[in-house]
């Protein structure tokens, strides 16, 4: 019979492939939001809610190949596209510190960043960690409402990263909001 058929319980069980499972949730409270247990998943999902940088500034990440104790500070790779009123525009590096997901979020009342980013491969070490992203953002001193972004990046190492941080694109602490972290059941 054929695997999709199984699926729908056919054969007397029924496969929850693609289910989420909240691994954890935390608050940000003038911090990085560390994330060192990523269980045995393939497939990561970050979900970023009224998160704010410390200053307008850029939010992204960084991966850990030692569990968390040191993140690395160099050698990622992105490209992406955000836009806001009148305004579409390319960011994109090679040889980056981090990989950054957003930018020119702001710090007023009602700034903040929304979104997900979604980490392919993290716990397997023949091949590089991917991460693909879309997320919406505020800046009420620029005057920017509805600022959006979507793109791509890569750690381009082959090695376990078993720990992401968030930060602001220039890595110091974020104020506030929450970032939950599911993983993707494969089966």
């Amino acid at each position: 019979m054929p695997l999709g058929a199984a699926r729908f319980g056919l054969l007397g069980g029924v496969a929850d492939l693609g289910k989420l499972e909240l691994i954890e949730t935390q608050t940000i409270s003038s911090s990085f939001a560390d994330f060192e247990s990523l269980g045995s998943y393939n497939v990561h999902l970050f979900v970023l809610n009224n998160v704010v940088p410390s200053a307008v500034n850029l939010v992204g990440l960084r991966v850990s190949n030692d569990g968390g104790t040191s993140y690395l500070s160099s050698g990622y790779q992105y490209a992406w596209q955000r836009g806001y009123p009148s305004t579409f525009a390319e960011r994109k590096s090679t040889s980056s510190a981090r990989i950054e997901f957003a930018g020119n979020i702001g710090t007023g009342t009602n700034d903040c960043v929304n979104g997900y980013v979604y980490a392919y491969n993290l716990l397997d070490s023949s091949k590089y960690s991917f991460f693909s992203w879309h997320t919406m953002g505020r800046n009420s001193s620029a005057a920017i409402d509805g600022l959006f972004s979507f793109g791509s990046g890569v750690k381009p190492t082959a090695e376990t990263h078993n720990g992401v941080r968030f930060g602001t694109g220039s890595f110091t602490n974020l104020t506030s909001g929450t970032i939950s972290l599911y993983g993707i059941a494969e089966s």
